[in-house]
């Protein structure tokens, strides 16, 4: 794990890039961006993907695994706080003297002079940036963005716009949240995490309150979470704290959630300014209607119009990796999502629960870092227990952190109240066996993790279409 030097001065000309770690969603979506603007960039990743084929179809130079000759002449090295001190592009530069960027900091660097429209918050960021981006494009407006995951509509996960306007989920894991230059805050809650990084509560709170006062011009913040509220109680105490804007069920929110129906895809109806605005749409939820709600929020604090914003929010239809759907082998509907913290969790398995109808839900969870497992597997087990019919949980994903062989998945279903509604199974192919057994037509198929457990969709799918005589 890598963590960046905020304090580091960037560049104006960064000449050459180079990105390790190219074909992550992130560091893809910045490539895109310094490619559009000119920028002679080329990259390496350990495995090719969608990703690495988009960028050598613009034709940007790809390297598949790394070796310090793929630095060659470059005059900037651009990298993923993921990445291990070990590799060896990383350590080349750092040893030739060139100027290494985190992530956040090249996209610092993408937004300088914009007015910039920065998402932060543990849970609902990549889809409130989401909607955000297709609200403003869908009321005219031409502005970059830069996303955590592909926007369905659109294919991609980031653009470079004409307009002033620059939209981007930000990243509060490594304070990195914090070196923009902010116009507009959205914090759609505060949950604590990454407790790794921070040490404590109180450092992780008072990140997200610096975050909130960066903003140089607006703050939009949920009026229902605790966390979010804790900040902005914190804020009040201070001078010179921005413009704020609440969203939320509160009765004193300044954009009121009225009612919402989840019986298909979310309908919300909102109060702003003593005015009720109704729209249907396309993705399902109640949490998905409270990010439509902070995202109105926030264009409505740019002095957009609420119907017709609302309007083009509601024509946001997903992101990858977030209740994304895969099909329907045998009559099992198959979803994917990114979902790796209980309180997220919890909120998705309530969505799907009312996809699935009368059908069983059947998750499939991949926990993601060591660290968040030990910390909230009790949490993780109650989240589960109490949302799905069956969970299987597999193997923790290695990414980030050091192994610790005595902490593993089974410590999520051994927190399980009823052992028989959990298994843990560290096997793959046996994980996707057990879910063809479980599995019947009209049940709901959701595999549940940050990491690279969406790696499971296709044999999956695979498997429950097969004629049950093949088997």
């Amino acid at each position: 794990m890598i963590y960046p030097d905020l304090e580091m001065e960037i560049p104006n000309d960064l000449g050459r890039v180079h990105f390790v770690g190219i074909g992550g969603a992130g560091m893809s979506a910045i490539a895109h961006m310094m490619h559009a603007n000119g920028v002679q960039v080329t990259g390496s990743d350990r495995a090719a993907n969608y990703s690495t084929d988009a960028l050598e179809a613009l034709g940007v130079r790809v390297w598949i695994g790394h070796d310090a000759t793929h630095v060659g002449d470059v005059d900037t090295l651009v990298i993923t706080g993921a990445l291990s001190p070990d590799n060896p592009e990383y350590r080349s530069a750092v040893e030739r003297g060139i100027p290494v960027l985190h992530r956040s900091q090249a996209l610092a660097w993408l937004a300088r002079g914009k007015s910039l429209v920065a998402v932060a918050g543990a849970h609902g960021k990549t889809t409130s940036t989401g909607m955000i981006v297709t609200g403003l494009l869908g009321l005219g407006l031409d502005p970059s963005f830069a996303n955590g995951s592909v926007i369905a509509s659109l294919g991609v996960a980031s653009a470079h716009g004409a307009d002033d306007l620059f939209v981007i989920e930000a990243d509060e894991s490594d304070k990195s949240f914090l070196i923009y230059d902010t116009s507009v805050a959205l914090v759609t809650n505060v949950d604590p995490e990454h407790l790794d990084f921070y040490g404590s509560r109180e450092h992780f709170m008072q990140a997200f309150v610096d975050f909130a006062r960066n903003a140089r011009e607006l703050l939009v913040i949920s009026a229902d979470d605790a966390g979010a509220q804790e900040v902005l109680a914190a804020l009040k105490e201070e001078s010179g704290t921005p413009r704020v804007r609440t969203f939320g069920y509160a009765a004193d929110a300044d954009v009121r959630i009225v009612s919402v129906d989840t019986t298909g895809p979310a309908t919300l109806e909102v109060e702003l300014a003593g005015e009720v605005y109704r729209e249907t749409l396309r993705v399902f939820g109640a949490y998905n209607a409270v990010n439509a709600a902070g995202a109105l929020a926030v264009l409505t604090g740019l002095g957009l119009d609420p119907a017709t914003s609302l309007r083009a929010i509601a024509e946001f239809e997903g992101t990858q990796r977030r209740f994304e759907f895969h099909g329907d082998p045998g009559g099992v509907r198959v979803y994917d999502d990114y979902a790796h913290h209980p309180t997220e969790v919890r909120a998705l398995l309530e969505s799907a629960r009312s996809v699935a109808g009368e059908g069983k839900l059947i998750v499939v969870h991949q926990p993601h870092l060591y660290s968040r497992t030990r910390t909230f597997f009790k949490e993780f087990a109650e989240a589960f227990e109490s949302g799905a019919d069956h969970t299987i949980v597999l193997e923790i994903d290695r990414v980030r952190e050091a192994p610790d062989p005595s902490t593993t998945g089974a410590i999520v279903t051994d927190a399980f109240a009823d052992r028989a509604r959990g298994e843990y199974i560290d096997d793959w192919e046996r994980a996707t066996k057990r879910v063809r057994e479980l599995a019947e037509p009209g049940d709901l198929v959701l595999v549940v993790g940050a990491g690279s457990v969406y790696k499971i969709v296709p044999q999956l799918v695979s498997a429950l279409g097969e004629d049950p005589g093949d088997s």
